[in-house]
């Protein structure tokens, strides 16, 4: 499909979204439930909250989508996206379970670990790592790895300290390499 061809189709999808068109919400939801859903389950680890989460997102999604601005072929993925990030940062808030480790606690921080190969772990495994990790840990990964955003941006977003939100990543970092390490240890001696 060429480019100008997918700008067309999304822009119809959006104007018939707008509309309130019922089939257009079951072709967005077609097309993008399987991503969002996954952007839950990457900062939510409770399959029943990642569920609630998703659909407080897509009922927001649909309820809002007069005040998207379309920018081009993939913006509406993109705004949608964010909007499921932040309906999950909404929901991790409003329960008050962030995690978060202050830099005074007598957690002894541990020198970085190298990044262990993760090529052949399947990503379902990957994912499971993922929701094993402290909420507050988590929360400050996905931030900073997947949304791009910067330790500034974190902290105001969680209203936790910038070296607060680089602990926390270091510390996800390194769970996370090790949980990476037993799974190669566990598999290697099977073979």
């Amino acid at each position: 499909m060429t480019i100008k061809r997918a700008t067309i189709q999304e822009q119809s999808l959006i104007k018939r979204l707008r509309d309130g068109d019922k089939v257009a919400a079951r072709e967005f939801y077609a097309l993008y439930a399987d991503y969002l859903a996954g952007i839950c389950a990457r900062y939510i680890a409770d399959e029943e909250d990642q569920k609630d989460v998703f659909q407080d997102a897509f009922v927001h999604i649909l309820t809002h989508i007069n005040d998207f601005q379309y920018r081009g072929n993939g913006s509406l993925l993109a705004w949608a996206a964010k909007v499921t990030v932040n309906t999950s940062l909404k929901f991790l808030r409003t329960l008050q379970r962030h995690e978060f480790v202050s830099l005074d606690s007598d957690l002894s921080d541990e020198p970085e670990e190298d990044d262990p190969p993760v090529s052949d772990i399947p990503p379902d495994v990957i994912q499971q790592m993922l929701s094993q990790l402290p909420t507050g840990y988590r929360t400050v990964l996905n931030l900073y790895v997947f949304e791009g955003k910067s330790h500034k941006e974190i902290a105001q977003l969680l209203d936790i300290k910038e070296n607060s939100s680089a602990s926390q990543l270091h510390r996800a970092k390194n769970l996370l390499a090790k949980m990476i390490q037993k799974y190669h240890n566990d598999n290697s001696s099977r073979l």
